[in-house]
């Protein structure tokens, strides 16, 4: 059995939270200066742990191992939220290292292949899963058009840090067997049921829904109420019944979000003539999506019928599915978990989306996350303990040896 050294990956994780450091949290979005100086730190530790590494095309990451195939890729993004914590895909990206470190130092385990990646834009400064996408081969114009909040495109970005027209590091299935990512959870589960190892089952898929309300804009004094054709009124009225419509179908994974809602021209003295709501839904059953959004619908209708305003529905995101993650591959991470955390582990969905969304379209994938503290992600207070954070860089490591094991037969 292999042994991480926990100084060393707790070290690297300071010095990557160092780049872009803000009190307790990291501002590092993708592409900009402070990222890509992190990303050539993050190649340079690549190489001192003995991998061929490269900042790529897309400004990935990426350092293979010198070992032959069968190879699994181990990683996460190392891109930051707006105002993010200091381990979210941070964690994941130097597990990567670690375990790859960890494997080419034990002489039972120096043949095995592990590719360390950090990949670009999970957080959508731009576009979401950006890396992981050129990875696959799957970059559209799209993708090189989508501008970040100061309208630099993609192209422009990776034109100004230096790596447009380098090569791409791609899939190379002749060599890959898989994908794993570790990741703090994100959420309250594991810490509340007093679990520190979660095995990811699947990424939930999601939905998004735009209603606008469409009345009558008139005076809010001299306008009888009977007369009124008040957008603002049917907006809420909606969303107290799309509430109760969205309980009667959810399962106990399903989480929603009316994440936005406008009244115009929003003044006190105007009745509202247009409203709109924003609606997000997520479940890991595509069935339980596909319910809501009839309910929806349906509602939709209902209240169109019955006036006085028209409600409208508009479809605001392609409908992401549920990603499931290898059945084979949870069972290593299963037999890891238990063998270092007896009973204090569960398989458990993503509420989340990760790289893996893209990657699992191309090759097996599987996830493991550790606990949150206070549930807290995307926001300076963002933490796990250090006994958990090394708990979990274990647990992905038996698992990865135990992978590629059972692929060389």
């Amino acid at each position: 059995m292999v042994q991480i050294n926990r100084e060393r990956l707790l070290g690297d994780l300071t010095t990557l939270r160092s780049f872009g450091a803000t009190g307790t949290g990291v501002v590092r979005p993708s592409l900009s200066d402070i990222d890509m100086q992190a990303r050539a730190w993050l190649r340079d530790r690549m190489s001192d742990a003995g991998l061929r590494a490269t900042i790529d095309g897309a400004a990935n990451v990426v350092g293979l191992s010198p070992n032959d195939g069968p190879a699994l890729v181990v990683g996460s993004h190392s891109d930051t939220q707006p105002t993010g914590g200091w381990l979210d895909g941070a964690l994941g990206v130097i597990y990567g290292i670690e375990v790859a470190r960890t494997l080419l130092e034990n002489p039972d385990t120096a043949h095995l292949a592990i590719d360390a990646v950090a990949w670009c834009d999970e957080e959508a400064t731009y576009t979401s899963c950006l890396g992981a996408k050129a990875f696959c081969g799957v970059l559209t114009d799209d993708d090189y058009s989508a501008t970040n909040a100061e309208g630099e495109s993609v192209a422009q970005a990776l034109e100004r840090v230096g790596v447009k027209g380098t090569e791409h590091e791609r899939l190379d299935t002749t060599r890959h067997v898989g994908y794993l990512e570790a990741h703090i959870e994100q959420g309250p589960h594991l810490e509340q049921n007093g679990q520190r190892i979660g095995v990811v089952t699947s990424i939930v898929g999601l939905g998004g829904l735009r209603f606008e309300f469409v009345g009558e804009q008139n005076h809010a004094g001299t306008t009888p109420m009977a007369m009124r054709k008040d957008a603002g009124v049917a907006l809420f009225e909606f969303a107290t019944r799309a509430r109760k419509r969205i309980s009667a179908v959810a399962s106990p994974s399903t989480v929603w979000t009316f994440g936005d809602a406008e009244l115009h021209p929003g003044a006190e003295s105007i009745i509202p003539g247009r409203a709109s709501l924003l609606l997000q839904f997520r479940d890991p059953n595509s069935d339980v999506l596909d319910l809501i959004d009839a309910e929806m619908r349906s509602l939709v209708s209902e209240m169109t019928t019955e006036g006085p305003v028209d409600v409208v529905i508009d479809e605001v995101r392609e409908r992401i599915a549920p990603t499931i993650m290898d059945a084979e591959f949870q069972q290593h991470l299963d037999a890891a978990a238990e063998r270092h955390s007896s009973g204090a582990w569960v398989r458990m969905p993503s509420a989340a989306g990760h790289d893996p969304m893209v990657l699992a379209h191309h090759l097996p994938c599987a996830m493991l996350f550790i606990p949150s503290i206070g549930g807290i992600s995307h926001d300076f207070a963002e933490d796990t303990s250090h006994d958990d954070i090394a708990l979990g860089c274990q647990v992905l490591a038996d698992a990865a040896v135990s992978i590629l094991e059972a692929q060389r037969g």
